[in-house]
C-alpha cells in the first residue's frame, strides 16, 4: 500500500455485534500501515506510517467484551496505537475508499479467539418450498382470534423467518433531505416485524442485525442458513437522483444472478459440505450437482415470488408502489440457494415526502403488518411438513356471531371451495356454534 505525507487519524469509532468488535478510523488520505498482536497482556497493535492522531482518541465503550483501552504514542513521524484486550482476539483489517461523506478508512475488525478458530455449526438446508394453491379469500386473521399454542414443541417446530435490516454501523445506507439514515428506519421497521412474528404461533423471527453495527452481505444469508430460516426478508429505504421518486418495491432474485450464484456455489470447494435441499454435494459429479443446485434454487425462487407477491399487495394497502409487480435483480442478500428470499424497498428515503412517512412510528408498524401479513399468509397455506403451522391446519373452527365462510377462509388462509369440500357442505350457510375442520394444504 502506498505511504501518504502527514496522514491525519480525524476520528475513531467503534462498533460492537455479535460476532466482532469493529473499529473504524477515519483518514483524511491513506496510510501503510501494520496490524499485529502481543501477548502477557493481550493487546494489538496498529504502526501507521507518517501519521498523526487529529485529536485525542475518545473515550472507549468499557461495556465492550473485547477492547479494554486504546492508547497512542508518536514515534518520530510515525504513529503506534495500542488496542488492550480483556481477552485474545484474531484481528482483521483492510482499507475502505472514500464514499458519500466519508473520507479513507482504515477497519480493524476483532474476532474472539476463543470462538474464532472453533468449526462453523453444520449446515442444514431449509426444506424445499412447496408452491402454494391459489386463495380466493383475501380477508386477514382477526387480531382478537389468536391461533392457539396447544402444540407438542417437541414433535412440531416453528417456521423461522430471517429478518435483514439493511447496512448498519459505518454504513449508514441512503440519506434523506432531512437526514434521516436508512440504516435506521429500516432497523426500527424490523423490530416492528420482530415483535409480530414473535407473537404468532408457530412462527419465530431471527434478526439478523439487531444493533447498529454492520454484516458483510454474504455473512446475512449465511446467519439465516445457520438458523435454519425458511424465509430471508431483507428490509431497505430506496433513493434515487430525482426527489419525487416514490413508493414501496418487492424484489426477488434476478435469473441472471441465480445463475451466476450458481456458478459460484458449484465452483467453491468449500461447498462440498453443504447441503443444498437436504441433499449433500460434496462427492457429486457436476452435472448431478448442478441439477440438484437448479431444482433446489427454482423451487426457492418459485416460493420467493409467491411471498413477494402477497407482500406486495399488502403494501399496496398502505400506500404507492413504484411498480405493480414484484421486480427481480441481483442482490447479493438474496442469493441464498436453499431458501425463498425477498427485499422490500419500503419507501424512498430521498423523497421527502416518503422520507417523513419513513420516520412515523405508526407508518413503520403498518408496514411491518404488510411484510407480516405477506409472509403469514404464504406459510399458512403452504406450511413445511413437520412444522407447528402444518399441525394447526387442520384443526376445528368453532363458527362465532357474525362469521362467514369467507371471513373463515381468509383467517386460515384458504379457500371458500376447499373448505365447503372439507366440510361436505352444499352451501354458503353455516351457524352459530357449529364446528368447521380446517383443511390443511392439498386438502379438500
Amino acid at each position: 500500500m502506498p505511504g501518504a505525507t502527514n496522514t491525519q487519524i480525524k476520528s475513531v469509532r467503534l462498533w460492537t455485534s455479535p460476532d466482532n468488535t469493529r473499529l473504524v478510523f477515519d483518514m483524511n488520505t491513506l496510510a501503510a500501515y501494520s496490524v499485529f498482536t502481543l501477548e502477557n497482556p493481550d493487546r494489538v497493535v496498529i504502526d501507521l506510517q507518517d501519521a498523526r492522531l487529529a485529536a485525542p482518541v475518545g473515550a472507549v465503550d468499557y461495556n465492550n467484551p473485547l477492547l479494554q483501552s486504546i492508547r497512542s504514542a508518536q514515534r518520530n513521524k510515525d504513529l503506534r496505537l495500542v488496542l488492550d484486550l480483556k481477552s485474545r482476539v484474531k484481528p482483521e483489517s483492510f482499507i475502505l475508499e472514500p464514499t458519500g461523506e466519508y473520507g479513507y478508512r482504515l477497519v480493524v475488525d476483532l474476532f474472539d479467539a476463543r470462538v474464532a478458530g472453533k468449526a462453523p455449526e453444520a449446515v442444514v438446508a431449509a426444506p424445499n418450498p412447496v408452491v402454494p394453491a391459489p386463495v380466493i379469500a383475501t380477508e386477514s386473521r382477526p387480531e382478537n382470534k389468536p391461533i392457539p399454542k396447544a402444540v407438542d414443541d417437541k414433535r412440531y417446530r416453528d417456521i423461522v423467518v430471517a429478518i435483514d435490516a439493511g447496512h448498519g454501523g459505518e454504513d449508514p445506507g441512503a440519506r434523506g433531505p432531512r437526514g434521516t439514515r436508512e440504516k435506521d428506519v429500516v432497523l426500527a421497521i424490523a423490530r416492528k416485524l420482530e415483535a409480530l412474528i414473535r407473537k404468532e404461533p408457530g412462527m419465530r423471527p431471527v434478526m439478523v442485525r439487531d444493533g447498529d453495527y454492520y454484516i458483510d452481505l454474504r455473512r446475512r444469508t449465511q446467519k439465516a442458513r445457520e438458523q435454519k430460516a425458511d424465509i430471508f426478508v431483507s428490509i431497505h429505504a430506496d433513493a434515487f437522483t430525482r426527489p419525487d421518486a416514490r413508493g414501496s418495491s418487492v424484489f426477488i432474485l434476478s435469473e441472471r444472478g441465480a445463475t451466476s450464484e450458481a456458478a459460484r456455489w458449484l465452483a467453491d470447494k468449500e461447498n462440498a459440505s453443504d447441503l443444498i435441499g437436504g441433499v449433500d454435494l460434496g462427492g457429486k459429479d457436476k452435472m448431478l450437482a448442478s441439477v440438484l443446485l437448479d431444482l433446489s434454487q427454482t423451487a426457492s425462487v418459485e416460493a420467493s415470488h409467491d411471498v413477494a407477491a402477497q407482500v406486495l399487495e399488502g403494501l399496496k394497502g398502505i400506500g404507492e408502489v413504484h411498480k405493480g409487480q414484484v421486480e427481480r435483480a441481483g442482490f447479493m442478500v438474496l442469493k441464498a440457494p436453499d431458501i425463498p428470499s425477498l427485499l422490500v424497498e419500503t419507501a424512498f428515503i430521498s423523497n421527502p415526502a416518503e422520507e417523513k412517512k419513513l420516520q412515523d412510528e405508526d407508518h413503520q408498524q403498518e408496514l411491518a403488518r404488510a411484510i407480516f401479513n405477506g409472509v403469514r399468509g404464504y406459510f399458512t397455506r403452504s406450511p413445511p411438513p413437520g412444522t407447528r403451522l402444518a399441525y394447526l391446519a387442520t384443526r376445528q373452527h368453532i363458527v362465532a356471531e357474525g362469521e362467514t365462510l369467507m371471513t373463515i377462509a381468509g383467517q386460515y388462509g384458504t379457500s371458500i371451495d376447499r373448505l365447503k369440500s372439507a366440510n361436505k357442505l352444499a352451501d354458503d350457510y353455516i351457524k352459530v356454534g357449529g364446528k368447521l375442520r380446517i383443511p390443511a394444504d392439498g386438502d379438500g
